[in-house]
């Protein structure tokens, strides 16, 4: 299927590795030109060989999660027709043990980075009556997990940030999205598995099936998510062809909560 996206700018945020990546490949392959980001030099190369390998790429080394990291980015890149806002970091804490500090951090890298880069990016989108802004949110957006709630709570956050913006979209032909993927498979996964689980000392997959069965019981697939499955429920948010379906929630695994369309 053409997704008809090709010639357009896609800027994907935390695309050095899982996700992030994989959406920045998916959307190279079809044709946009693709700007990845990265706070690692040497992560940020291999990423964009890649990709290179698939399309169009830039690489931009850049932090939006602070307020200069996000200015020199969008110097760099002045706009940009389709934007993902990808970076993100978790881990399980327990909820008491959770410092000031920790909550500002992870708040900073979830949810101010995309705020940020929104605020910029979306105006010119509205002017130019095209574009799409797609946070990559989670199901923990909506059944906050016990061990992270620091995380659910950013990625709440972001859920109401893209439902916001949606609303300054009537008419055009902007469209502002969330996806919520369950479990993925990515770089920390395995061992942020093994964190939670009772028995840490079993096989892999093992641990995984008690992952789903005791921390996840409401899983639908039951297995993890693989990175390149939410990268192409992404590329079709972002192709005209998903024109009708704005400030949506979409849940990689079944079910759409209901849009503005």
């Amino acid at each position: 299927m053409d997704l008809k996206i090709a010639g357009k700018t896609a800027l994907v945020t935390g695309s050095t590795a899982g996700i992030g990546l994989a959406i920045a490949a998916k959307l190279a392959a079809e044709g946009a030109e693709v700007i990845v980001t990265g706070r690692n030099q040497a992560k940020l190369d291999a990423a964009a060989q890649t990709v290179g390998q698939l399309g169009k790429v830039r690489a931009v080394l850049a932090d939006p999660a602070t307020a200069e990291g996000a200015r020199a980015l969008t110097e760099a890149v002045p706009q940009v027709d389709i934007l993902v806002n990808n970076l993100g970091i978790y881990e399980a804490r327990p909820f008491v043990e959770i410092t000031d500090e920790e909550w500002r951090e992870i708040f900073d890298v979830n949810v101010l980075s995309g705020i940020r880069l929104s605020r910029h990016y979306f105006p010119g989108m509205l002017e130019r009556d095209w574009g799409r802004v797609i946070f990559i949110s989670s199901e923990s957006g909506l059944m906050t997990p016990g061990e992270m709630v620091h995380y659910g709570m950013t990625k709440t956050a972001q859920l109401a940030v893209a439902r916001g913006m949606a609303d300054a979209t009537r008419g055009t032909q902007v469209t502002v999205n969330s996806v919520l993927p369950g479990p993925t498979r990515s770089e920390g996964i395995v061992e942020f598995i093994r964190s939670v689980v009772e028995n840490k000392d079993a096989s892999e997959a093992e641990r995984e099936e008690e992952f789903f069965t005791k921390l996840r019981p409401l899983s639908l697939i039951r297995r993890l998510i693989e990175a390149d499955e939410v990268a192409a429920m992404v590329a079709f948010l972002a192709s005209p062809l998903a024109a009708v379906t704005n400030g949506a929630a979409i849940r990689a695994e079944g079910g759409i909560l209901p849009t503005i369309a």
